[in-house]
């Protein structure tokens, strides 16, 4: 059986299946949040320059991470430190370089608009375009896959031995399941609860990342287990400070 393809030929071009992938989620989730925050009556004029801004302050993020917690490796081959086509983005690297950029343009570019109200407006499109991605991007890698298995949802992937554990695909369902939740939670939760969507989605996504590091992929991974771990559960209590509040400051707010 043949592994996961990583690419195809076009003539004399090569395109890399990881990198089209992603970019369509990417895109994807560009149109989606414009929608949303059109939506929400936000000013959506400065929008393109704040996505290309998280997508590039990501990338470079989720790049240096990986790059860093394999340094054992790319210390002896520095150029490959920027072939991302063969895999080799840290979720967690692209969060800590984003989300800080992502904050200081919502204040500078839509001072009026809060930023729960903002960050609930936005987040449910980045787990949608998160929960593509994954499909569309790391099961095109090469090492894409997590434990070897020898049950029937097994996948060869590229560089790796044996069949393997489909994390990618894996993945990319829960997102899809806490997409479906986050949409869910916004018709039931109470108007006032501004930032419980963007509460909840932090702590789900963080459990859920830690159990997938820790049960799928742990020591195998090159990307730094125990790092990934540990971000995830800061994420997690992150979430439900950030969810705790929302309720908290809906309760003590009159109904109009």
């Amino acid at each position: 059986m043949s592994g996961v393809p990583t690419s195809f030929h076009l003539g004399p071009f090569v395109f890399h299946l990881y990198g089209l992938g992603l970019a369509l989620a990417a895109y994807v989730a560009y149109l989606y949040a414009r929608r949303r925050l059109t939506q929400c009556g936000v000013e959506l004029e400065p929008f393109g320059r704040f996505a290309g801004a998280l997508i590039v302050a990501g990338l470079v993020g989720a790049r240096v991470a990986h790059v860093a917690t394999n340094w054992g490796y790319y210390s002896g081959h520095p150029a490959r430190w920027f072939a991302v086509w063969q895999g080799g983005l840290a979720s967690f690297g692209a969060i800590a370089v984003a989300l800080p950029v992502g904050l200081y343009l919502q204040r500078r570019w839509w001072p009026a608009t809060s930023l729960a109200h903002f960050s609930d407006a936005l987040i449910p499109a980045l787990v949608a375009g998160w929960a593509l991605g994954r499909v569309l991007g790391p099961q095109f890698m090469v090492n894409g896959g997590g434990h070897l298995t020898h049950q029937w949802f097994g996948i060869h992937y590229a560089g790796q031995f044996g069949e393997r554990v489909p994390v990618p695909l894996i993945q990319g369902f829960e997102d899809g399941l806490l997409w479906l939740g986050l949409v869910g939670l916004e018709h039931w939760r109470p108007r006032r609860a501004a930032g419980i969507v963007t509460g909840v989605a932090l702590f789900v996504w963080g459990v859920v990342r830690f159990l997938d590091e820790r049960l799928l992929l742990a020591q195998q991974s090159r990307s730094g287990s125990a790092g990934v771990q540990i971000a995830a559960l800061v994420l997690a209590v992150a979430g439900l400070v950030v969810a705790l509040r929302a309720l908290r400051a809906a309760r003590s707010t009159p109904p109009h």
